[in-house]
């Protein structure tokens, strides 16, 4: 029986990966699933020129005491980044996953146990500055107190002509073009919109007399689950929504999304075998 985990949005905190490593040695899961927002804030790339060595520190060096103890049995690791991860930090992870501690599967497509798996890191545009994870969803429009991808800061040297023209949507039908997601598995770190998983705590606020969506997830990621209808989905980026909704997963006609973002101190696992689903289940540890 496969056993999978997923984690996410995890924001540097090393409390949580030791928990996460602790987890990974004491129930040898077949494969992690990182879902983005796994470092400490971005931002620091643009404000600090020596900033700890986060992915070295304790991805690296942690990932690779497991290994060394686990041996055979040590996962295959998949991960994404997420939109409060600079990207001036991908060439490294992509780096690493050449070594084989992980894999990097951004944009990518790769087979695993019999399953397609897709990584899909970009979300719609946010209030927050840093948009080098941030992306037009299905057209130009930004919801109100938002900030467009093409005006805020960046990580790394961007083409802001190409950054106004291209969407979420757009991605998804390229990544996906002409392929069967009947048996796929998508790590998305944005969540589908006005679903479960993406209810955000913006009741009653406005901007200019505008009352904001409460729901801030992705248009494009909510139809192309309802039109292409992958197995599953792995959703972060709304650490509230649980608490609000009372759901960290939901299903959108056959598919099974899930949701490990989470508002607490604990690290939540989701802990799925991809071949029953339904019967996934959350950890708080």
């Amino acid at each position: 029986m496969l056993n999978f985990f997923f984690v996410s949005d995890l924001h540097g905190s090393k409390d949580r990966y030791i928990s996460l490593f602790e987890k990974i040695i004491e129930e040898r899961p077949h494969a992690v699933f990182m879902g983005g927002d796994i470092l400490p804030s971005g931002l620091m790339n643009l404000v600090v020129d020596n900033s700890p060595d986060f992915i070295g520190d304790v991805l690296i060096a942690g990932f690779t005491k497991v290994k060394e103890q686990l041996k055979e049995d040590f996962p295959k690791v998949f991960i994404i980044l997420g939109n409060d991860d600079g990207k001036a930090d991908e060439e490294r992870f992509i780096d690493v996953s050449q070594q084989g501690l992980w894999e990097y599967i951004h944009g990518k497509k790769v087979h695993f146990r019999g399953y397609d798996i897709y990584g899909y890191a970009y979300v719609p545009p946010s209030p927050f500055l840093l948009k080098d994870w941030e992306k037009y969803d299905v057209s130009r429009y930004v919801d109100p107190g938002c900030i467009a991808p093409d005006e805020g800061s960046h990580s790394t040297d961007v083409d802001l002509k190409k950054v106004q023209f291209t969407t979420i949507k757009k991605d998804l039908d390229l990544l996906t073009e002409g392929e069967n997601l009947s048996k796929s598995i998508f790590l998305f770190h944005s969540p589908p919109y006005k679903t479960n998983l993406d209810r955000a705590a913006l009741d009653g606020k406005m901007i200019e007399y505008i009352p904001l969506d409460v729901h801030i997830g992705s248009i494009a990621i909510q139809r192309f689950i309802e039109d292409y209808q992958p197995l599953i989905t792995l959703h972060g980026h709304v650490h509230e929504s649980a608490s609000i909704t009372g759901y960290w997963s939901d299903k959108i006609d056959n598919t099974h999304c899930f949701s490990a973002a989470h508002n607490g101190k604990e690290l939540a696992i989701i802990k799925f075998n991809p071949d029953n689903a339904s019967e996934a289940v959350r950890e708080l540890v």
